[in-house]
Order: structure tokens, then sequence, then C-alpha cells
């Protein structure tokens, strides 16, 4: 019994000791530098990752090669961003929520695509909203633009907004979802802790158009990496791809719209062009038109005797042609010759 009691004792002790130990290089870790020497800063990855921003990025079935590329640029250019397969057109949009909540994504990012032409952006707060909806227009990849500016992967972008944004109530809300979606997280541990390009949104002709830009490090300048996309906004939602309206752009015109415009002007010249082609001919025929008899001008026309009807009673002789008669006379020959040479 004693034995076994010194030895609970001294396991006891012992524990304590390692405890103590290792207590030791982490009181020294904290403490104070001493006087004359210096302090190395901890490395920048040492920070705890606090915003569990995610961003979902996908689209639905009937994209073409265009939009498939962009999705890519995005999700290479946002080191938070997951992917997901695509979506049918027959499901309704509040599926996307909670395919968010499976993937553990609290953004989104959704291209809907339709009649194969027209791409439609969605940018959502999943669940609760806000959410807006787009029409892209174009549209450049990395790959199709060719520009010299490059980044690192994985690095943080600046978001660079125009003044515009602060001005107005919907664009002040899109800013914030913009800064949420496009931000990379600090200390994402797919993230590079380096800031090397820039975001821009500017607002022109009541879209807003995106560009990414390189930083140079030597004068600050800025080159263009890619991709770029115009966004015109349709509506703004409360909910998360639904809900109430929060605002509804009144300049927005439809694909469909602007093409059976388009389609009408078209029209509208060439209907022009045939009324100008009938104008030229009733001008023509007015030129032709004949000129009214002037009495004056047969003054001075001497009238010419007229010559006296004859009547033949008698049937005139037929003309014998002499041609017909030489060739008669020809033949005779020949027929003459070949009976004497038969003879002989």
């Amino acid at each position: 019994m004693v034995v076994g009691s010194k030895r609970k004792h001294g396991g006891a002790a012992g524990s304590a000791t390692k405890r103590v130990k290792g207590l030791v290089p982490r009181l020294a870790e904290t403490a104070a530098p001493a006087e004359g020497e210096r302090s190395i800063p901890a490395p920048v990855s040492q920070g705890k990752w606090k915003n569990k921003e995610r961003v979902l990025i996908f689209s639905s079935r009937g994209i073409n090669f265009r939009t498939r590329h962009l999705m890519n640029d995005l999700r290479t250019l946002m080191p938070h961003a997951k992917a997901d397969t695509k979506m049918d057109r027959k499901d309704k949009l509040f599926v996307i929520n909670e395919v968010c909540k499976i993937k553990n994504c609290n953004k989104c990012i959704f291209f809907e695509a339709k009649e194969k032409q027209d791409l439609y952006m969605w940018f959502s707060n999943a669940p609760q909203g806000p959410s807006a909806k787009f029409l892209a227009q174009n549209i450049h990849t990395l790959a199709e633009l060719k520009m010299t500016g490059n980044c690192l992967r994985g690095s943080r972008p600046l978001l660079s907004f125009d003044l515009a944004f602060d001005r107005e109530p919907h664009y002040a809300l899109l800013k914030e979802l913009f800064i949420q979606i496009f931000g990379t997280p600090q200390y994402h541990p797919k993230s590079q802790p380096f800031v090397d390009h820039v975001f821009t949104f500017s607002i022109t002709d009541n879209r807003i158009w995106f560009r990414n830009y390189q930083i140079i490090e030597e004068d600050a300048a800025l080159v263009e990496i890619g991709p770029r996309f115009v966004l015109n906004p349709i509506k703004i939602f409360q909910g998360s791809f639904g809900g109430p309206a929060l605002y509804e752009n009144p300049h927005y015109q439809s694909p469909n719209m602007h093409r059976w415009m388009i389609r009408l002007a078209t029209a509208a010249k060439f209907k022009e062009k045939q009324n100008m082609k009938e104008l030229q001919k009733l001008k023509q025929k007015e030129e032709n038109k004949i000129v009214p008899e002037d009495h004056t001008e047969t003054v001075f026309e001497t009238p010419v005797a007229e010559k006296p009807v004859e009547i033949e009673l008698v049937k005139p002789e037929l003309k014998i042609k002499l041609k017909k008669r030489k060739k008669e006379h020809q033949r005779q020959r020949k027929i003459k010759k070949k009976v004497g040479r038969v003879g002989a």
C-alpha cells in the first residue's frame, strides 16, 4: 500500500513538473525583450481567420463557353469561393439557399442562362437576403483579353468604388453586397498575405462596369488583367432569390425588347428605301408626260401633195428568180456528164 501511494504521489509530481516545463517556453515567448535586443515580429499568417465569408459560384444549364470561362476566372481570383454542379432549369431559385447551406456558404454568385444567348447574374446574401439581379453584358475573359497585367494567385484585392455609389441608396446597398462578396477575408487559409491588384466598380450609363487591374510596385501604375464585364441592374429583392422588390431599374430594357427594336429599325430603313424608289418612279413618269400641242409649230410646214391611189384589177406576174434557174442548169449538166461516163 505504501509503495502504491508513493507511485501515485510521484506520478502527480512528475506531471506537475511536465506542465511547468511546458509553460516555460510560452512565458519566454511572451516576455518582453531585454535591453539592446531587437524583437522579431511574428509572421502575418499567424493571425486568426475571423471573417468566415464563403462564396458559392455556380450556374444553370445552358451557358455558353464564354460564361463558363468567366465563372472559372472569378473562382481563381477569389480564394474564398466554392464550386458546385450546374442547376437544372426546372428547379426554382429558392433551391439555391439550400445548396448554399449544404456547401456552408453565406454568399452566392449564380449565372442564369436564358434563350442560349442572354446571361443574368445573381448576387445574394444567403439565406436572409438581400439579393440583386443583373443582366451581364460585354463579357471578356482572361484568356480572351491577353492583357499584360498579372497578379499572384490567391492574393487579396483592393476594392475601388465610384463616388456615385454613395449618392443613391440602392447603389449603397449594392456596394456593401459587393464588398462582402468580392473582398477576400483576412488570414484566409487559401489566400496570400499580399495586395497586388484592384477590383474597380464604376457607374456609367446606369450600368456597373467591373475591371481588374494589377498594381505595379515601382510607380504604383495600373495595368489591366481581366476579366471585364458590365452589369445592368434589373431588381433588388429583400430576400435571397426572391421576396418583395426594394428597387426596380426604370432604365432597364429587356434583351428581347432590344432585339425587337433593332428589327423595327431595320424594317423602317427597308420601307424608307422602297418609298424612295416609288417616288423616283413617279417623278420619271411625270417627266415623260406628253407636252400639250402648240398650233404655231405647224405654221411654216408646206403641205405635201398626196399620191393618187391606184387599184390593180389584174394579178401581177410572178417574178422568176435567176438564181434558181442557174442551179437547175448546173444540175442538168452534172447529170449529163455522169450518163456520158457510164456509156463510155
